[in-house]
Order: C-alpha cells, then structure tokens, then sequence
C-alpha cells in the first residue's frame, strides 16, 4: 500500500528533473537564424507534352529478327491473284508465332482422326489438318507419322500472292 503513495510523489520529482536548469539559449538562437533567412521559390512544373499515339502498321511482315527464306526457284514465279490468305478468319493461338519454332515431336489417333503434337510456343500443342500454324497463314494439309505437311501463303513482293509447301519432320530423340 506505501508503493501507491509513494509513485505520485516519485512521478513530481522525476519531472521536476527534467525540467529544471534547462538552458535552451542555443536553440532559440538557431531557430531566429533559420527564420531570419530569405525564404526561396518553388520552380515551376516543367511544360507537358501531350502524348502522341503510335499506330504500328508492320505487323503483317516479317519479323525483322528472324533470318529471311530463300525460296529457290528456276524461274521467277509470279504470284496469283486468286491465291490471298483469309484476313477476316479468327487467328489461332499458334499462328501468333513463328513456324520455325515448332518441332514435331509425336502423333496422336484416336476415332476422330490423326493429331501432331507440335513444341513450341511455350509448350507442347496438339494441331490437326485444317489448323493454322505459324505467322505467314500456314494451314496443315496433311499429318503423318514422321512429319506434318503446312501449306502457307506469303506475298511475292508484286502484289499477288504464292503457297509454298513447308514441312516440319519428327524429332528423334538423341
């Protein structure tokens, strides 16, 4: 009982101690020097330029990353007029990509038909004849054991359009 009577008496004298002989002399006089200085200016928000879209009208050519394809051909042959990819059809997922990415690397058959399961494009993908595979219009004509037959539809660089036959070969493994 004598220690909570004791604690407010034990309370003024701690706080008495604080207080006294406190000389802030110093202080005082830093604070009057900062107050005494001229005060400075806020610099202007620099000029806002508005932003500019940019509409990127290259996306149906070539990757400039990837090497070009030589195509050998004896005579020079001239693109057709009745030959064009279809621009109205709703891209698949695996024509977001390159075709030389892709390897065979098995085959599935069911009751439905013949599938080839393709790798790339961050994983492995089950494509059948009809599918589209690559970014030059390719569409799969025909799946085998031991490769699968693309046929795509590049421009000829006069106007028309040429199909070149393209395979992809099963991979061994090593």
């Amino acid at each position: 009982m004598k220690s909570h009577k004791l604690l407010p008496v034990f309370c003024l004298i701690s706080l008495y101690g604080c207080g006294a002989g406190a000389d802030f002399s110093d202080l005082q006089s830093y604070m009057d020097e900062v107050r005494s200085r001229p005060k400075g200016e806020i610099e202007p928000l620099p000029a806002f330029s508005p932003y500019e879209s940019f509409a990127y009208s290259a996306a149906a050519l070539r990757s400039p990353f990837q090497p070009p394809i030589k195509l050998e051909m004896t005579s020079r042959e001239k693109g057709s007029k009745d030959i064009k990819p279809d621009e109205i059809r709703t891209k698949q997922f695996l024509e977001g990509f390159n075709i030389e990415t892709f390897t065979m690397v098995g085959t599935l058959s069911n009751e439905v038909g013949a599938f080839a399961l393709v790798n790339g494009a961050g994983g492995v993908h089950r494509v059948k004849v009809g599918d589209y595979l690559g970014r030059n219009h390719g569409r799969v004509i025909a799946v085998d054991d031991s490769k699968v037959d693309v046929i795509e539809v590049v421009p000829d660089g006069e106007g028309g359009w040429l199909e070149r036959p393209r395979s992809l070969p099963l991979k061994e493994r090593s």
